[in-house]
């Protein structure tokens, strides 16, 4: 393909050797990509200020045997205010993983790529909490891992409510079918669901939601993905331990 140019989402950036970085990006045109950044590790590399997780770019790569090469790079949002908040850029992280995990290598997916520039902007101005669920709700949707949560996943009835949640089923079962140690379930979380999937990122208006319907909305859907995607998300247990070390803090105050 030799040299060509594309808009692009810097999913990850990691150290490759002394002096380059490997890249992570989901292109508009392309899809997912790995590329390496060669020099950015220099201070007045040109590449150095662009390569930043989470930025929003236009890149000019080259096509190796192996690997794509980052020959130029202009920043076209750089999302500088979710590297500088360790809560911003946590669940970011988030979202960026589970794009990263949805997608495979070379698979354009211009909804995506919309909704997740959409999203990180909504991280940077409202509260992260429901900003990452609504992201990755409606990114599961659209790569077709959306969960059941009208009908009981095992008899199909209308689920009623209370009811639990069974993960590795898909979704919600009704009281009969549903066992003890499964996640609880209500008729507030089923509706904050509803708002989540239907919420426009670009323009989400204002709402609000009880922090119990929150805690059990992050429960249901970290469990969600972790059977959806066969294994556990890093960003997840980032975000977990930091709620642990905020808990231990306040005690400790």
């Amino acid at each position: 393909m030799g040299v060509y140019n594309c808009e692009a989402i810097l999913l990850a950036v990691r150290d490759y050797d002394a002096t380059s970085r490997m890249v992570t990006l989901f292109s508009r045109e392309h899809g997912k990509l790995s590329a390496l950044a060669y020099g950015a590790r220099r201070p007045r590399n040109e590449l150095a200020g662009c390569v930043q997780p989470f930025s929003h770019v236009e890149l000019a790569l080259s096509s190796g045997k192996n690997i794509e090469a980052i020959k130029q790079c202009a920043i076209k949002r750089s999302f500088r205010e979710l590297r500088e908040d360790l809560d911003r850029m946590a669940y970011a992280a988030l979202v960026a993983e589970l794009v990263a995990e949805l997608w495979p290598e070379r698979e354009p997916e211009p909804a995506a790529f919309d909704l997740l520039l959409d999203a990180f902007a909504l991280l940077g101005s409202r509260n992260v909490r429901v900003a990452a669920l609504a992201a990755a709700l409606q990114l599961m949707a659209l790569a077709g891992f959306r969960p059941e949560y009208r009908q009981c996943v095992v008899c199909g009835q209308e689920l009623a409510f209370p009811a639990r949640f069974d993960a590795a089923a898909g979704g919600g079962v009704c009281a009969t079918c549903g066992e003890p140690h499964l996640t609880p379930f209500g008729a507030e979380g089923r509706d904050f669901l509803d708002r989540l999937l239907g919420l426009n990122l670009a323009a989400p208006g204002h709402f609000s939601v009880t922090g119990a319907v929150l805690m059990e909305t992050e429960r249901l859907l970290g469990e969600f993905l972790t059977w959806r995607l066969d294994k556990p998300l890093k960003s997840l247990a980032f975000i977990a331990a930091l709620a642990q070390d905020k808990s231990g803090g306040a005690r400790g105050q």
